[in-house]
């Protein structure tokens, strides 16, 4: 199962990524939360949480799935589709979503967490090895879409977002939450249980007035992510670039040892 769909108090719903052992975001994983987002909506949820497992909220995309597809550009297509679809399916949720980042969140965990209302991050029971996020997408050859960046821009401020973006930094959960990156910080067996308190707060408010606010406030990043920021095509041709390819299948090398 792709995703572990729970009930918290009725109409919470969390949705939690299980693709064992980092969740890796294949086409399946990604078409299962579209799937999911839109199957609690229709059941009447009024908030959901997306969560991950205890270590890892997601290593981001596949990418020795991505790279088995060589220069297949249909499939390459299909695959970050898929990606960029779930995405926008978070941004455009008719209902306030939370992440609940339970550990580490690269490159693709992290855009999944910013198309979020509010994020609430795990504390590493090991203070020397912290959790992080962030777009790393630099340190692999890739540019972020300009849709993408925007996300980071809106949430850090822009100069910020900037060096971050640049030097594909991932930022402790300390910095993280200094910097705005994440709201809160709590103990990891607290951030479901205070992501689910977060969401009936605003919950108790009056629903309409609630709902319209959102809808206007998050305008620009159901708009990031529409196709014309992202450039899906644009995006790929990068993606077969040698630097690329050369820096991708480094990543895979030292993920093996």
């Amino acid at each position: 199962m792709a995703i572990e769909t729970l009930r918290h108090d009725g109409d919470i719903v969390e949705l939690r990524l299980a693709r064992a052992p980092v969740n890796a975001l294949d086409p399946a994983l990604c078409n299962a939360l579209q799937n999911a987002i839109a199957g609690a909506v229709a059941g009447g949820a009024t908030g959901l949480v997306l969560s991950g497992n205890e270590k890892v909220f997601s290593a981001g995309l596949d990418v020795p799935h991505l790279l088995s597809l060589a220069n297949d550009r249909t499939a390459l297509r299909a695959a970050w589709g898929a990606f960029f679809d779930a995405a926008r399916a978070l941004a455009g949720s008719p209902v306030p979503v939370v992440a609940a980042i339970t550990g580490h969140a690269p490159a693709g965990g992290c855009v999944l967490a910013l198309c979020c209302d509010y994020r609430v991050m795990a504390k590493s029971e090991d203070p020397t090895r912290p959790f992080r996020l962030g777009l790393n997408e630099t340190q692999v050859g890739l540019v972020a879409p300009a849709g993408i960046q925007h996300l980071m821009e809106r949430t850090v401020g822009k100069h910020r977002a900037g060096v971050l973006l640049a030097t594909g930094e991932l930022v402790d959960t300390d910095n993280a939450l200094a910097i705005g990156l994440v709201d809160e910080l709590v103990t990891a067996d607290q951030v479901v249980a205070r992501s689910v308190a977060w969401l009936r707060s605003l919950l108790a408010l009056p629903r309409k007035p609630v709902l319209a606010t959102r809808e206007i406030s998050r305008a620009d990043v159901v708009a990031a992510l529409s196709p014309q920021s992202i450039q899906l095509d644009h995006f790929i041709n990068a993606w077969t670039e040698p630097d690329t390819q050369a820096g991708l299948k480094a990543l895979v090398a030292r993920l093996g040892k």
